[in-house]
This record gives structure tokens, sequence and C-alpha cells, in this order.
């Protein structure tokens, strides 16, 4: 066995360093939370597109987001001699990240500049080439921030407070939106109060304050997080070189060969299915089926974000406490009630009252699943961090990729097949109570004990060598 001799790595994690680590998304997140929730609703009701277009354009986005984030990863991984990559390999691919996301994202959200009055066809193509680029600067960003999780600490419970930290951050930036929306659709309210094209620049209002707050919080990222040498990797090298020479690291190769990979993936594609879809069907079903004012559009998802937020206080406890499993579990348990009462509930009550309900058991569901499937996500990757925006990079191109086929079928389905007002309640209900049931079964079947455990052990007699010693300590940055 090789010498395991090796300086300790320190398990703990500043509380200055966690604090600015979290806000490194919080751009992301806010531009996230007006394409997923209110990108539909713009282009549908304010643009006056037709549902199929409106899922075209949020296909094209999910698609090259889908593209760019393996591209992302593999690239973020490579150690080069590139020179803005010794500013460090991970910030420099949000940086870059950061700078597409702010120069395209309020393109998108904006009137088509010299088009107006042309066929809404050749404005789809307008708005698609912003699109792309945004959403390959939003995976840049995604990618190169999950990716420092596994490279600040390798103690899995470090990783899911950060995770569970960088999910308040993510909490709070749409509770930001949709605050800013309520305001912002109550003022100069005329007519039934629902939305229409008269509402383009209140929309435009939430697009500029909420780049400006993503941009104070981006800084603060990158002046406050120092990211780390690559301490797991050497130690990997140090001490997983068995006697028959073989690479000390998991290559592609190896990674693809794990079947693990492919049950952590489900569950990834699904957590993000249940979430994304809720955010993107609410506000249709609350309009189109509950016939609700504008105002409500923004209240009850912020109902459902306030929710997550105070469960995100809960999730790393439980984690800890019950497991992966059990927290997953938990979590699909109360979005498949909030399914239920949906689906099955009516009336006065309803409206006026238990929507809320609903609101707040799809937020804690939300944030149960998320957190944890995020900690499996980092659990697999384990202390072999020269993979991990790769990897992240294939549990996000599932998620980007499914969510995209799933939004411009139900919105395809919708204009040909299924006009009714219930349809968007029922596609709510089947689709994002599905996703739930198949990633618990997915999880069921996962061995979570022994994720993160490379092939390069397989054919050895002997135990893989033990991990660095740990101590309470902080990193110091």
């Amino acid at each position: 066995m090789a010498d395991t001799s090796y300086p300790e790595i320190w398990n703990g994690v500043a509380c200055t360093t966690r604090f600015t680590y979290a806000t490194g998304h919080v751009l992301n997140d806010i531009c996230a939370s007006m394409w997923f929730t209110y990108l539909l609703i713009y282009f549908n009701l304010v643009l006056d597109f037709n549902p199929t277009q409106s899922g075209i354009v949020l296909l094209i986005g999910q698609i090259a987001d889908a593209l760019s984030t393996p591209f992302v990863g593999y690239q973020s991984d490579r150690n080069d001699n590139f020179w803005m990559c010794r500013y460090g390999r991970r910030k420099t691919w949000h940086l870059i990240g950061t700078i597409c996301t702010l120069t395209t994202f309020p393109f998108i959200f904006g009137s088509c500049v010299g088009c107006e009055e042309s066929d809404t066809w050749a404005q789809l193509i307008y708005y698609a080439s912003f699109v792309i680029v945004f959403q390959f600067g939003w995976a840049a960003v995604q990618i190169s921030h999950l990716s420092l999780i596994p490279e600040l600490t390798p103690n899995e419970h470090e990783r899911t407070r950060l995770t569970a930290l960088r999910y308040s951050f993510t909490v709070f930036s749409n509770i930001l939106v949709y605050s800013i929306t309520w305001w912002s659709l109550g003022v100069d309210t005329t007519g039934d109060g629902r939305v229409s094209p008269a509402d383009a620049p209140k929309f435009r209002r939430v697009v500029w304050i909420g780049l400006v707050v993503g941009t104070i919080c981006s800084t603060i990222f990158h002046i406050g997080v120092r990211e780390p040498d690559n301490i797991l990797a050497e130690y990997n090298d140090a001490t997983r070189l068995n006697i028959q020479g073989q690479s000390p690291r998991r290559t592609i190769k190896n990674v693809f060969q794990d079947g693990n990979l492919y049950l952590v993936a489900c569950v990834y594609m699904s957590t993000r299915l249940f979430v994304n879809l809720s955010q993107v069907l609410l506000p249709l079903y609350l309009h189109e089926t509950l016939k609700l004012s504008a105002q409500l559009l923004a209240v009850i998802p912020l109902c459902v974000y306030l929710s997550s937020f105070a469960t995100s206080f809960v999730v790393h406890s439980l984690n800890k406490e019950s497991g992966r499993k059990m927290a997953f579990f938990a979590g699909v348990v109360w979005g498949v009630i909030a399914c239920f009462w949906m689906r099955f509930r009516d009336g006065p009550n309803y409206l006026h009252y238990e929507i809320y309900g609903v609101a707040v058991l799809l937020g804690a569901s939300g944030s149960m699943l998320l957190v944890t499937s995020l900690g499996l996500t980092a659990d697999f990757i384990g202390t072999d961090t020269d993979r991990g925006a790769f990897v992240y990079g294939l549990m996000s191109f599932s998620d980007k990729l499914s969510n995209g086929i799933a939004v411009i079928i139900i919105q395809h389905l919708h204009s040909t097949i299924f006009p009714e007002s219930t349809y968007y309640r029922d596609a709510l209900c089947y689709v994002c109570g599905g996703s739930a049931v198949f990633g618990l079964i997915s999880i069921i079947i996962l061995r979570t004990t022994n994720l993160g455990r490379t092939h390069l052990y397989e054919n050895l007699n002997e135990d893989p060598v033990p991990r660095p010693q740990i101590i309470n300590e902080t990193i110091d940055h």
C-alpha cells in the first residue's frame, strides 16, 4: 500500500467563506426565477406568442444549457496554463458565465429591437439568439459554483451544510423576485388585474432590479472566496496509487462505468423536474385554471419559497440524523400530498385559503428533495474532485434536457389537444407527482453507502487507504 502520511485536511469551512460562497449563485437564481416562473407568462400574455412558440423558446434555452453543462464541466476540471485560469479554474468560468448572463438576460424580457411589428416566428429567432448565450453563461456559473463544494471540504456533513446554505440563498433570491413582482404588478393596476401587454415595463423593472442585486452578490463571491489549491486531488495522488501503477483518479471512462452515476442522475433529474415544472406551471395554473389576479401570480409563488426557506434550515439536520433516503422520502410525501390536494379540491375555500397550504407543501417538498439530491451528487464525487465539475455537468445535462422536453410537450398538447382550463392543474399534479415518485424509486435502488468509491480499489485484496485525519479547524483563507 502507498504511504498514507500526508498533511491533515481540515473539514471545517470558515463562516465568512460559507457566506460569500453562498452569494455566488444569487444572480443565477434571480434569473432562473424569472426564467421558470414568468417566461411563459411573459411570452404568452405580454408578447402574445402562442403556447407552442413560448414552449419552443424555453426548449431552446434548456437544450443550450444541457449541451453547455458537460462542456463547461470538462473544461473546468482541466488543469492548464491558460493565464486566466491562474485566477482559479472554477472562478474563471464563474466570471465568464456572469458576464454572459448580465449582457443577454435583459434582452429576453425586453422588446424585440427593430422587429416589434414582425411576425412572432421572426421575433422568436431574435429572442432565441440571446437565450442561447444566456443559458451558456448560466451553465458556466452553475457548474463552476457547484464544483467548488467538494473542493472546499472533504466532509460529507460540511458539504451538506454548504449545499443547504446555497439553497437558502436560492430561496432568498426567489423571495426577492416574487416580492418585487408583487409590488410591481400591484402598482398602476387597471382593468381586471390580469396580465396583459401593458405590463411589459413592470416585468422589465423586476429584471433590472434583480440584475443589480445579483451583480453585487457575484462581486462579494469573487472577493470573499479564495479557490483552494486542489488539496484533495494531491492527497489522492499520494495515497491511491496501487502496486499495479493505475491512475490515482477516476477517468471519464471510470465515471461512465459506475452504475451509481445513472441512479444519482435519475434522482437529480426527477428532483429538478418536480421543482422546475412546479415553478413553470404554477403561475399558468393560477392564471388559467383558478382565474386569479396578476398579484397572486407573485404572492403564491412567494409562499412556496418562504416555505422552502424555512425548511432549508432543517434539511441539513434531517440528512445527518435520518440519512439521504429518509430525507428524500419525506420530501416526496409532502409533494405527493400537495399534488393530490390540487387535483381534488376546488371551490371558494380552496381559492381563498387552501391554495396557500398547497404552496407551503410544495415549498417544503422542493427544499427537501433538492438539497438531498445535491448532497447525493457530492457524495458520488467523494474526494475525487478532479471530476467534480464534469459530474455536475452530467447531472445538469439530464435535468435541463428533460425539463425542456417536458415543457414543450405540455405546451404543445395544450395548444392542439387539451385546451381545457383545467389542463395546467392536471399537468402539475401528474407530471410533478410522477417525477417525485420516480425519484423515490431511484434512490431506494441506489446503494448510498457505495457512493464515491472509485474503481481503483475493485481488484485489491485490501481495503482502500484510510481517509485523511479530520480535525475541527477551519480552512485559513
